[in-house]
C-alpha cells in the first residue's frame, strides 16, 4: 500500500516540476485561479448575486458550500492527504537520490491535510449548482433541441474548462497532488447533486437551523477529540506545514482546519438567522422584492458591504478569539446580504417615493 502510494505521489512531483518549470510564466495566472476558487468569494460575492436573482439558488449555494466544505474537513481527517511541498522532504522513496526541488508560493503552504483537495471540490460544487440553476432558468421551453444542446454544451464546456485550471492551479503550486484535485471535484458535483434534491433546505425554521450548526460542529470537534484520546493527533499536518514551508509568514492560521470549521458553521448560522428574521420577511417577501430594480439595487449595495466587510480581518495573535471572530464575521455575511441590506435599500426607495408623492 505505501509503495503503491509513494509511486502515486511521486508521479504527482513530476507533474507539479512540469508545469513549475514549463509554465513558470503564468504564475500570477495560477495564483489568481486559486483566490478565485476560494470559498470566500462564494460567500461574498456568489450567494449575494445568486440570492437576490433566485432566492432558492442563492440558498442551495450556501448550502453545498458549507456542507461540501464540512465534509473535505472529515474527507482530509479521515484520508490522512500528504501535500507535495512537505512530502518530498520527509519521504524514503527517494533513497539516496536527489529530492525533487518545488517552487513554493505565498498560498502553497496550507496547512490542513491534502485530501481531497478543498478548492476544487468546493469549485465544482458552486459552479455546477450555478450551470445547473442557469440551465433549469433559461431551457423551460422544450423546443428548438439544436439550441438547447448548444447552450448546454457551452455551460458544460465552461465548467470543466473552469475545473481543469482549478486543477492545474493547486498542482502547480504544489498544494496538491494530481489525484486530490481529482478526488475534489467528484466530490464536490456529488455534494451539489444530492443537494438538488433535496427541497427541504428552503423551508428550514431557525431552531433546525440552529440544531443543524450545532450537531455538524459537535460531530467535527468530537472526531477530533475522540482520535486525540486515541493518540491520533488530526492537526499532524499544521506541524508539517510550518516545518516545510519556505517562509514561515507564509503559514496562515485562516488556512487551519478549525478556521474553515468555524466559517462554515457562521456562514450556517447567519443564513437560518437572516431567513427567519422580520426584516428580512418585510423587505424581500413584499411586491418590491419582484422588481428587477430592487433586486439589482440590493445585489450592487451587497457586494459593496461585503467586499468593505472583508477587508476587516480578525486578529491572528490569539487562537480562540480568531476563531470566535471569524464564526461572528462569516455569520454576519449571509445576515448583511439577506437581510440588511434589503431592508435598508426598501427603506431608501420608501423614503424616494414619499418626496415624489
Amino acid at each position: 500500500m505505501d509503495a503503491g502510494m509513494d509511486m502515486l505521489h511521486s508521479s504527482g512531483v513530476e507533474l507539479v516540476q512540469y508545469l513549475q518549470l514549463n509554465y513558470k510564466d503564468s504564475q500570477s495566472w495560477f495564483t489568481f485561479i486559486s483566490f478565485a476558487a476560494d470559498l470566500r468569494n462564494t460567500f461574498f460575492v456568489f450567494f449575494p448575486i445568486w440570492f437576490h436573482l433566485c432566492e432558492a439558488v442563492g440558498v442551495k449555494l450556501l448550502w453545498v458550500a458549507v456542507i461540501g466544505d464540512w465534509l473535505n474537513l472529515i474527507f482530509k481527517w479521515t484520508l490522512f492527504g500528504q501535500r507535495p511541498y512537505w512530502w518530498v522532504h520527509e519521504t524514503s522513496y527517494y533513497g539516496n537520490s536527489t529530492v525533487p526541488v518545488l517552487e513554493q508560493y505565498p498560498i502553497t503552504c496550507e496547512t490542513g491535510p491534502g485530501s481531497p483537495s478543498g478548492h476544487t471540490m468546493g469549485s465544482a460544487g458552486v459552479w455546477y449548482v450555478m450551470v445547473t440553476a442557469f440551465l433549469t432558468s433559461t431551457l423551460q421551453n422544450k423546443q428548438h433541441g439544436v439550441q438547447n444542446w448548444c447552450l448546454r454544451a457551452l455551460l458544460w464546456g465552461v465548467f470543466w474548462m473552469i475545473q481543469i485550471c482549478v486543477c492545474a492551479s493547486r498542482v502547480f503550486l504544489a498544494a496538491h497532488f494530481p489525484h486530490q484535485v481529482f478526488l475534489g471535484v467528484i466530490s464536490g458535483m456529488v455534494v451539489a447533486e444530492v443537494f438538488g434534491r433535496i427541497n427541504a433546505i428552503y423551508n428550514v425554521s431557525f431552531k433546525q437551523y440552529l440544531k443543524i450548526t450545532l450537531l455538524l460542529f459537535s460531530f467535527a470537534l468530537g472526531f477530533y477529540l475522540l482520535l486525540k484520546i486515541l493518540g491520533v493527533d488530526l492537526l499532524w499536518s499544521v506541524e508539517k506545514a510550518k516545518r516545510w514551508c519556505a517562509r514561515a509568514e507564509w503559514v496562515h492560521i485562516d488556512s487551519t482546519p478549525f478556521a474553515s470549521l468555524v466559517r462554515n458553521m457562521g456562514a450556517l448560522f447567519g443564513l437560518g438567522l437572516a431567513l427567519n428574521s422580520p426584516i428580512y420577511v418585510e423587505s424581500c417577501k413584499g411586491k418590491r422584492s419582484q422588481q428587477f430594480s430592487f433586486r439589482l439595487s440590493c445585489i450592487v449595495s451587497s457586494l459593496i458591504t461585503l467586499h468593505l466587510f472583508d477587508s476587516v480581518k480578525p486578529p491572528t495573535q490569539r487562537e480562540f478569539l480568531f476563531y470566535l471572530l471569524s464564526f461572528c464575521k462569516s455569520a454576519a455575511v449571509p445576515l448583511a446580504a439577506v437581510a440588511f441590506v434589503p431592508y435598508c435599500v426598501s427603506q431608501v426607495v420608501n423614503q424616494e417615493e414619499k418626496k415624489l408623492r
